[in-house]
């Protein structure tokens, strides 16, 4: 199955790909997976070089589909999950700060009930970004707080939005002089075009997870064929 991924996504290289809950030849007996992921690391991206693809499938329909799943099978799904995962040297890249590191928010919090997301994505808004703005003109690293949106037409603009500077525990603790200050501040933010998630989903969350930052889009009843996995 991982090869016909590769093929219909156009990816240089067999993505993992598993078939979850046992056992399994019952529930291919019946044409019908509970549950089915694929992940696809090192994918070339064209604005910052190389992300990480994921999706996971619930109650995936085989009707029209082999158990190993053709490249232009429909398959009809009761729930996806979709997410693209920019790690911290990828988005320092892109923002020109060669050394930074991505934190989750101190209170780890997404919606009103607190906590993560099920998929352990953190809150949108207080994510700790560290590093050294060197085109701010300031040569030592520091800590700014963060907050992460999506926009554009297509929601497929990653919005980075430095919001203050963080000192104490686990930051860099370095007090910002008030004449650059707003340079250091500027040179964390940056808006990140050309997420595009697998299938093409919108999405509904992005946050943190370890170093790395993540989009992510759920949905519910759709059909959708293995060639829409890598949308780049």
């Amino acid at each position: 199955m991982a090869r016909h991924v590769r093929s219909a996504a156009g990816l240089q290289f067999d993505p993992w790909v598993a078939i979850l809950g046992f056992p399994f030849a019952p529930q291919a007996l019946r044409h019908r997976y509970s549950e089915l992921e694929i992940k696809a690391g090192g994918v070339e991206h064209p604005v910052v070089g190389k992300v990480t693809l994921e999706a996971t499938m619930h109650d995936i329909g085989l009707s029209q589909a082999s158990w190993l799943i053709r490249p232009d099978a429909e398959l009809p799904l009761g729930k996806l999950e979709s997410r693209i995962i920019i790690d911290s040297r990828h988005v320092g890249g892109f923002i020109g700060i060669k050394d930074l590191n991505v934190q989750a928010p101190a209170d780890d919090t997404n919606d009103a009930t607190g906590g993560t997301t099920e998929s352990g994505i953190s809150g949108n808004t207080g994510l700790v970004f560290t590093g050294t703005p060197a085109k701010a003109g300031f040569d030592k690293p520091v800590s700014v707080t963060v907050d992460l949106s999506i926009a554009g037409p297509e929601q497929t603009t990653l919005v980075f939005t430095p919001t203050g500077i963080a000192t104490g525990p686990n930051t860099a603790d370095q007090v910002i002089p008030d004449d650059k200050r707003a340079a250091v501040l500027g040179a964390f933010g940056a808006t990140m075009p050309g997420q595009r998630l697998p299938f093409g989903l919108r999405p509904t969350a992005e946050g943190a997870r370890g170093s790395d930052i993540i989009i992510e889009g759920i949905a519910e009843g759709l059909t959708v064929r293995l060639d829409g996995f890598n949308q780049n």
